[in-house]
């Protein structure tokens, strides 16, 4: 049950709370001209059922808009355990708030923690049952009509139970056609796997081989040039050093032992002729392993050709061709084992046919007997507004010839039927049903699917669009009959319905000092009074009018 609701900077509204904890049941309507705002409020718990949000719904120079709403659900012992599955403080009231920013960022709050709109729509599914005009066009279309029928027959368990064998057996089929497919043209398949394998290992590529060839090749290439440079380089050293290294090293260790200040010289000095006699040996080593091979640069260049063939073929690097190959190995061996796997599959799918089927069966039979409850309640709700003799009947489409083809909702096809008038043959709602024949049939609809949910809280948004008359008393007289065992919001344009209200709220446009605002605000007898002669008969209603409101409101407190 919504408790209480608040709205901070919301389109026109500045500030708005509201108190409906003392309307567990009862009829609560809005009223107002039009214009007022009275689709704030259906936009309010649009937010807050994790409805998509507007930056342009925030209030003129406001940083955000807040919306809040408190239920009481301790009349949900289903959700005592929704609640903590999901990491949320169930206290016996849960406490949704909506936070839209100007710049476009939107966050959803339940019992102050942080949460997806796809989670809130879930448990508002539990909360609140909304009718609007987007649920009259829904009524009109036939491939709704089955989803209408399966929450009135109790019949969703069933029916996602076979959802779920329906995905099972459609992942099987589509895994079969993919096998069987390469099947019919495996042996292709295997004479282009084996060529493309043969070539790798034909060529035996060694991951980073491409880039060591590449080093030699460049060395060989610069072969000449650095032997030349090496070659002139030890002929200095061993020319104009080496034979004048042992002179020196003996003249030092002489004047060392008449000077004992250069020792140290002495002795670096000593150190450097060796190094000098093993830098002439190395340098003489290195000329010698310098490769002057140049039919060698024709055989890596053509290695080289060959390994960026493949990479062109296979991958980037060596090292992908390499896992290439593997992969095309085990392509291979599946290609082996593919007529064990098909068979395999075609078990899977047989089985899971005839369970399939079954339960398709199961759900059909449910739902014609659900289909003939459906029509009979929907001719008792009818009858009670003002359609005495209409004829209301679910049709399942190819009744003696069922559909083959499963679908992800069965094999059913249902359509509903409606005729108005006395003779008449019943036609699809779409062919025959007015804009008051819709809202009247969306109503009954309605009734009977709250009978059945455990959603303590239903709103109509305008459900009183395009009837009058008769047809309009008995409209209010099946939203009262509702509120007597729910909690009902009605935003209406009927003084029959507003009459009947528990609690009557006012909706009005106001500007003040070039700020345009929506205020509401619970009317009391006399101004209830005041606003049904408003609905009856304009601004400025006659006594008569006056008198009639006075009626109206009397007969309520009867």
């Amino acid at each position: 049950m919504l408790q209480e609701l608040r709205v901070n900077n919301l389109a026109l509204i500045d500030t708005l709370e509201l108190d409906f904890s003392n309307y567990s049941t009862g009829l609560i309507v809005f009223t107002g001209e039009t214009g007022a705002g009275k689709s704030i409020i259906l936009q309010a718990v649009h937010l807050l059922t994790g409805g998509r949000a507007s930056q342009s719904w925030v209030r003129n120079d406001c940083d955000q808009a807040v919306i809040e709403a408190l239920f009481d659900i301790g009349d949900h012992p289903e959700l005592a355990q929704f609640l903590p599955e999901h990491g949320l403080d169930d206290s016996g009231e849960i406490i949704v708030r909506r936070v839209v920013s100007s710049r476009g960022r939107s966050r959803i709050f339940i019992n102050d923690r942080l949460v997806t709109t796809k989670l809130t729509a879930e448990l508002s599914e539990s909360l609140v049952n909304i009718a609007s005009q987007h649920d009259h066009q829904e009524l009109l279309r036939s491939r709704s009509h089955i989803d209408f029928l399966d929450v009135f027959g109790d019949l969703l368990e069933l029916r996602h139970e076979y959802g779920r064998l329906f995905a099972r057996w459609q992942k099987i089929n589509r895994q079969l056609v993919g096998l069987k497919e390469r099947e019919q043209d495996k042996e292709q398949r295997r004479d282009f796997l084996s060529f493309q394998l043969k070539e790798i290992r034909d060529a035996d590529p060694c991951p980073g081989e491409d880039e060591e060839l590449g080093k030699e090749r460049d060395l060989l290439k610069a072969s000449t040039t650095l032997a030349e440079l090496a070659g002139k380089s030890h002929q200095l050293i061993q020319n104009q050093l080496v034979d004048h290294l042992a002179e020196i090293r003996k003249n030092m260790e002489e004047a060392a032992s008449l000077d004992p200040e250069v020792q140290e010289l002495a002795a670096r000095i000593s150190s450097a002729c060796f190094e000098v006699e093993d830098l002439e040996n190395a340098l003489r080593d290195y000329c010698r392993s310098i490769p002057m091979d140049q039919g060698r640069v024709e055989e890596i260049s053509a290695r080289l050709a060959l390994l960026r063939q493949l990479q062109r073929k296979y991958g980037l690097m060596l090292a992908d061709v390499l896992e290439f190959a593997s992969n095309v190995e085990q392509e291979l061996q599946t290609l082996d084992s593919l007529d064990q796997e098909i068979a395999v599959l075609e078990r899977e799918e047989k089985t899971l046919y005839t369970k399939l089927a079954s339960m398709a069966e199961k759900l059909s039979a449910s739902r014609r007997k659900a289909g003939e409850r459906l029509g009979a309640a929907m001719g008792e709700e009818l009858s009670s507004l003002s359609f005495n003799q209409a004829v209301f009947e679910v049709c399942f489409a190819g009744e003696s010839e069922q559909s083959p083809d499963f679908t992800p909702t069965g094999r059913d096809k249902v359509e509903f039927l409606f005729s108005a008038n006395p003779g008449e043959p019943a036609k699809p709602l779409g062919h025959v049903v007015s804009g008051g024949e819709l809202s009247r049939l969306m109503l009954a609809m309605k009734c009977l699917l709250a009978r059945r949910d455990r959603v303590d809280t239903v709103i109509f948004d305008e459900i009183d669009a395009g009837i009058g008359g008769e047809a309009a008393e008995a409209v209010s007289r099946k939203i009262e009959e509702l509120a007597g065992h729910h909690q009902v919001f009605c935003i209406t344009h009927l003084p029959q319905i507003a009459a009947r209200a528990d609690a009557h709220f006012l909706v009005e446009k106001k500007v003040e000092k070039q700020h345009t605002c929506t205020s509401i605000r619970r009317l009391d007898r006399k101004e209830r009074v005041a606003e049904l002669a408003r609905m009856l008969g304009g601004e400025n209603p006659s006594g008569q009018t006056r008198a009639l409101a006075h009626e109206l409101v009397e007969r309520k407190k009867l």
